[in-house]
């Protein structure tokens, strides 16, 4: 990919959720996540959703300590998340990246999400060929 055919940052006023924001971390990490640290990462972002709590905006935040995604990374790799998804990420990186661990990881979660939110077609009953019907 050239520079030209990466995203640019956008004003956070542009970012209409949680993964708005997490898209523009991504295309700038070290200009938000204090030493490239997972932890930070987790620590902003539980920000975020306190931010939400208080202000009374009702937005689907997955990232809290006992959000969907952490429940989601025990369910798909049985990572334990009591000390947080960051830590069980970090945990369980191997030699790779934590922070590109995780921004790959989120974006299979959220990929999931927006899956399981559209309205899915209601199968139509198949006409009878003869023979028994098996359901």
């Amino acid at each position: 990919m050239s520079v030209s055919d990466r995203p640019s940052p956008v004003p956070l006023s542009e970012c209409t959720d949680v993964y708005g924001l997490l898209d523009q971390i991504r295309l700038r990490p070290g200009m938000w996540v204090r030493g490239r640290t997972l932890r930070e990462l987790e620590t902003t972002l539980w920000g975020y959703g306190l931010a939400l709590e208080i202000h009374g905006v009702r937005e689907p935040f997955p990232f809290g300590p006992r959000g969907g995604f952490g429940e989601w990374l025990y369910a798909r790799f049985g990572w334990g998340t009591t000390c947080g998804w960051a830590f069980a990420i970090e945990q369980n990186a191997g030699s790779e990246d934590p922070l590109a661990v995780f921004f790959r990881l989120s974006n299979e979660y959220r990929v999931l999400q927006q899956a399981e939110r559209q309205p899915s077609a209601i199968s139509q009953p198949r006409a009878f060929q003869g023979g028994m019907r098996h359901q």
